[in-house]
């Protein structure tokens, strides 16, 4: 009796202990919507459950293009009270001045909608169907470019602009093996473990892309002192202020080091700019921009180029005054 109770116990504690690992797994891989984007240049995701639950932004009136109003009206989806998480794709383009533009986009969404209502919606928007691995994919023009869409669940959508329909395939190949924490891009499992924890926006990979200007990252107006296609990883994270961190990967120590001393010269410059055109009176708006760009720091930590900046939770409150 007494080894068949050491028995019991021991295979009660195999069990928890399978389950405990199943868990931890689970809660240290990527946000699924992530998980099943395919190869791309570049990732990026976002988690509106805690802005919404902070900001409360889904209250706010907001007034949507006719285009928008009608998608609205006709799936009954408000994005800004029905989209919980967003995970996007960039693959860059051979020709960036091809019908495609530079860079083309595939999108997971996962949030709250009726699915009956969507897929009406798309059968009425689309040219185009074709029927992989169980599920419908509607073809639908869009700004003179190709976007496939399809329902993977209750819960979630998948899309894309690619000019063939291999991503897609892709999406919903992977929407199969979703269930594994170790499912996901060559870029996910490389990169992901460089995103600070709780980060409740990132992205990794080449982000300069949309930015790109002739190999150069363009951002208001200016040119920063990086390649387009140079790898970051960004995140931004909120623990009672809003932390935004930025990483470049260098080749070495000494190309990081010559990034952040021309980065900071940029940053001197601009803050110097910013200073000169400071308004008399200031607007909420203009003492949360002053304070953030006040806060941005610079670093070398040993490969990487660290630029990093913080807003108080009060700056961000005043803005909904």
């Amino acid at each position: 009796m007494r080894r068949r109770t050491q028995y019991t116990l021991l295979a009660v504690l195999v069990v928890l202990a399978a389950l405990a690992a199943v868990v931890y797994l689970r809660w240290k891989a990527p946000p699924e919507v992530a998980r099943l984007l395919p190869e791309s240049d570049a990732i990026l995701f976002v988690n509106l459950k805690p802005v919404r639950a902070a900001t409360h932004f889904d209250q706010t009136s907001v007034a949507h293009a006719a285009a928008y109003q009608q998608f609205i009206d006709a799936t009954g989806i408000v994005p800004e009270r029905d989209l919980d998480s967003a995970a996007f794709a960039l693959h860059r383009m051979s020709d960036p001045r091809g019908p495609n533009g530079p860079v083309a986009w595939s999108e997971v969404f996962a949030g709250h909608f009726d699915a009956a209502k969507l897929a009406t919606y798309l059968e009425s928007t689309a040219q185009g169907k074709e029927q992989y691995a169980g599920r419908t994919i509607y073809a639908i023009p869009s700004e003179g470019r190709t976007l496939r869409v399809a329902v993977l669940g209750y819960d979630m959508v998948a899309a894309s602009n690619m000019p063939t329909p291999e991503e897609i395939h892709s999406m919903l190949d992977r929407a199969r093996a979703a269930a594994s924490p170790f499912s996901g891009s060559s870029l996910l499992g490389e990169r992901y473990r460089d995103v600070p924890a709780f980060s409740t926006a990132w992205g990794i990979g080449r982000l300069g892309l949309p930015f790109g200007d002739e190999g150069q990252v363009l951002v208001l107006g200016m040119k920063l002192p990086l390649p387009a296609d140079a790898t970051f990883v960004a995140s931004v994270r909120f623990d009672g202020a809003l932390h935004l961190r930025v990483e470049e990967i260098a080749g070495s120590e000494v190309e990081a080091q010559r990034s952040a001393e021309e980065m900071s010269s940029l940053l001197g410059l601009f803050k110097a700019l910013q200073m000169a055109q400071q308004p008399v009176t200031r607007t909420p708006e203009d003492v949360v921009e002053r304070d953030l760009i006040d806060s941005i720091q610079v670093e070398k930590e040993k490969e990487r180029a660290v630029v990093t900046a913080s807003v108080p939770a009060g700056d961000l409150l005043k803005l909904g005054r």
